[in-house]
């Protein structure tokens, strides 16, 4: 059987990739695991000389990447060029840092001498994303691969062609056959290779609902896990902040990558003061981003990613409206070919209404009004998810306070949109999953945190 990509902007069929067969599949497991035994061997500054070359790699590569991105989902070049960009500055950030995240950590106790150990586990099994096809791998196989680790990716079946393309930089970089491997294989293969008894541990970044079934199959054959799950940030915008600021910075991260991004600004809650005022500098804003060609280097909106998910937004948009949300801006499908949706902004939206309970992955903003700070925070917290979540204020006593004690989430900004960073640990809590990539956090992950005592 074999797995065609669809371009979303044209409506195209792309590459086709047979899927492995389960032969081939057993055969690479035992390859990573006979490397795995090899590559735990290799020395920090060995490891941190291969992620500098695959940093190279993608630097020399990143015009050819953004553009396989936009051809097999929909991402701007310029936002596909950052990509590979941050790819790359991770690649060499822990490459620079790994061996003194994973330093033995000498602990007093009663024994002569007792410390803590950090050894890989193994085989990692990372099961990502389309939305960032390029930077959802990276961030997962870097630290893993820094730790001793070896990976197997298993991507989101339409870009199957991003996934072939970062295998060779792996492989360009020098990495030794079987470091890391990319499976062409469906879920329901994929719950199989979970069960393997080469895997030792998983990372999964996608749905709330993906993470319940990957979970379930990791906790049944007691292997370690890692879940990046579905978002429904709040940005609180309260009395004093400053309100064009403010707007501009929640219309920026809620349209990056067309609104595809778990940690995308979804709710915007804001104290009703200067909710008006607020709504005017956001549906300008909106309005003036419009959806175009990816492979145009001026445009900052591609389509989405498939028709399905379009349709699927649009749903959720008409029952919020059916729901008594107001409708400022957008709510259409356009007419001709691609899978574009106009950015959209609805308000009145109300906590028993789908776009503040459900997660909306495109360019729809809901607006929320509160009587008051304590009324924003409960309204922000009163969701099943709790990745992101920002505070807009001029007070940042105050913005630290709310951020640091009040916000129910793994990533809280203040004045500022959520994003990932290397040297920071990123993760949920809730629904939107457990565990953290990143920062010193992220690569203590997938390693076996050793006691060792000694008399």
């Amino acid at each position: 059987m074999k797995v065609t990509g669809i371009n979303p902007t044209t409506g195209e069929a792309l590459d086709s990739y047979p899927e492995m067969s389960g032969s081939d599949i057993e055969e690479r497991l035992k390859q990573s695991a006979r490397q795995f035994a090899e590559w735990k061997r290799t020395s920090f500054a060995e490891r941190g000389q291969r992620m500098k070359a695959v940093g190279k790699e993608l630097r020399a590569g990143r015009s050819k990447f953004a553009q396989l991105m936009a051809r097999e989902m929909g991402k701007p070049v310029s936002q596909g060029n950052a990509e590979i960009d941050k790819c790359a500055t991770t690649s060499e950030y822990y490459a620079d840092h790994a061996e003194k995240f994973l330093q033995p950590e000498i602990v007093k106790s009663d024994a002569s001498k007792s410390f803590i150990a950090f050894e890989p586990l193994g085989v990692l099994f990372a099961i990502m994303p389309w939305n960032f096809p390029f930077w959802q791998v990276f961030r997962a196989a870097i630290p893993a691969l820094m730790a001793g680790n070896v990976v197997i990716l298993k991507h989101a079946s339409n870009v199957f062609g991003c996934a072939t393309a970062i295998e060779s930089v792996f492989q360009a970089a020098g990495l030794p056959d079987g470091t890391f491997r990319s499976f062409v294989i469906g879920s329901k293969r994929a719950g199989e290779v979970i069960g393997h008894s080469v895997i030792q541990a998983v990372t999964l970044t996608g749905s709330t609902e993906a993470g319940k079934s990957v979970a379930a199959q990791a906790g049944a054959a007691l292997k370690k896990c890692v879940l990046e799950l579905g978002g429904s940030d709040p940005y609180l915008v309260l009395e004093d902040a400053e309100l064009e600021s403010a707007a501009e910075t929640c219309v920026n991260s809620r349209l990056i990558n067309a609104g595809q991004s778990c940690i995308a600004a979804k709710r915007f809650i804001v104290v009703e003061s200067v909710r008006q005022n607020f709504e005017e500098f956001v549906v300008e804003k909106m309005r003036k981003r419009q959806p175009a060609d990816p492979l145009n280097e001026a445009t900052t909106i591609g389509p989405l990613a498939r028709y399905d998910l379009r349709d699927s937004l649009h749903a959720q948009v008409e029952r919020s409206v059916s729901e008594g949300a107001k409708l400022l801006l957008g709510g259409r499908i356009p007419a001709g070919k691609g899978a574009f949706y106009p950015p959209t902004v609805l308000t009145n939206v109300a906590p028993n209404m789908t776009a503040f309970r459900e997660e909306t992955f495109g360019p729809v903003a809901a607006i929320t009004g509160a009587r008051s700070e304590s009324e924003a925070i409960e309204l922000a917290n009163d969701s099943q998810f709790g990745l992101g979540a920002a505070v807009f204020t001029r007070d940042l006593k105050r913005g630290e306070e709310i951020a640091t004690r009040k916000l129910q989430a793994g990533c809280c900004f203040v004045n500022e949109y959520v994003r990932s960073d290397p040297r920071l640990p990123f993760g949920g809590i809730k629904h939107s999953g457990f565990g953290r990539e990143l920062g010193v956090f992220g690569i203590r992950e997938f390693v076996n945190v050793k006691t060792v005592y000694m008399r």
